[in-house]
């Protein structure tokens, strides 16, 4: 082996960590607004999980999808703002090659798999509005069960690969993530080799969990959109677009958050706009959907009274799922 290949060998093999840099001035209040900010995930989601398993008269499937979806988020902010806290008290912001790894794989892997779920609940309420006398027969409690599970099963294999894929590839160079934790584009901008086909693949698969969902998003709100305007009462428009409503806001934040970070061009300005874009998607989705999904929903505010012990519980109505 010549001088030029040891030389290689020696350059692209010297990166054993990354430095992420993405926050690092006031690291106490840092770790105060942090930690208060996953208390209030953990409790807010958490709690959507508990009443809507324990009251019946959300047993339906629109409130498991919810339960779904709140779950998924708790695991979606532990990925990331534990080990942020961490860092910002031990001062250390380093992360070795596989933990990054790791991270990225579950970040992509459940926000793959919410992509389809928020798909998913759209199905959910083009049934319901849209094929009322046919709802309860297709949504079964098999059927949402089994469309939570594939939205999990298509995202692992995708995730596993493009994991795969990035972290064979050369670092050298500045080890500096400018970012807030391992996420595709900066870590592929560390690379050294060509990474025109590996950007080909990681566009190709951004579109298949976002573009591809979103259409169907779409076309499920427009029929529903048609049948709320033949419904004659303007009292029965308002009351069915209440039902799609706080859906409709959560699809407009994480869609456009996450179109902007992982679709558009990169650019020297995008650098930054897409960190802060991922805190959005990352932390203020989960921090809000509890708010959005409760503030909006009469059903879900009468069963947290009911749980607080505020109203006796009502009779389980049929047709509902266990």
């Amino acid at each position: 082996m010549d001088l030029g290949q040891a030389n290689y060998k020696h350059n692209h093999s010297t990166v054993q960590e990354f430095i992420l840099v993405g926050y690092q001035a006031y690291p106490a209040l840092l770790f105060t607004v942090f930690l208060a900010t996953y208390t209030a995930i953990l409790l807010g989601n958490g709690l959507i999980v508990v009443v809507t398993m324990l009251d019946p008269a959300l047993h339906s499937p629109m409130y498991f999808f919810l339960r779904s979806l709140s779950g998924l988020e708790m695991c979606y902010i532990s990925v990331t703002l534990p080990m942020m806290m961490a860092n910002l008290v031990s001062g250390d912001h380093s992360i070795s090659l596989p933990a990054c790894a790791s991270q990225m794989f579950f970040l992509l892997f459940l926000g793959g798999a919410e992509c389809f779920l928020l798909a998913a609940m759209a199905y959910d309420r083009y049934l319901a509005i849209c094929l009322p006398l046919h709802y309860m027969t297709i949504m079964s409690h098999r059927m949402c069960v089994g469309m939570v599970a594939g939205s999990f099963a298509i995202s692992l294999p995708m995730q596993l690969i493009q994991i795969g894929i990035i972290f064979s590839l050369p670092f050298c160079g500045s080890n500096e993530i400018d970012h807030f934790f391992c996420d595709c584009p900066p870590v592929l901008s560390l690379a050294c080799a060509d990474l025109y086909s590996n950007e080909l693949t990681f566009y190709a698969e951004s579109t298949i969990f976002l573009i591809i969902p979103f259409i169907l998003i779409m076309v499920s709100y427009v029929q529903i959109t048609k049948a709320i305007l033949r419904m004659p009462s303007a009292t029965g428009r308002r009351k069915t677009f209440s039902t799609c409503s706080s859906h409709l806001t959560v699809v407009s934040l994480f869609y456009g958050s996450a179109m902007i970070v992982y679709l558009r061009p990169k650019t020297p300005e995008s650098v930054k706009v897409n960190k802060l874009l991922s805190l959005l998607y990352t932390i203020i989705i989960p921090l809000c959907n509890p708010l959005i999904y409760t503030l909006r929903n009469r059903e879900v505010k009468t069963a947290f009274r009911r749980l607080l012990g505020r109203k006796r519980p009502l009779e389980v109505g049929t047709g509902r799922m266990g």
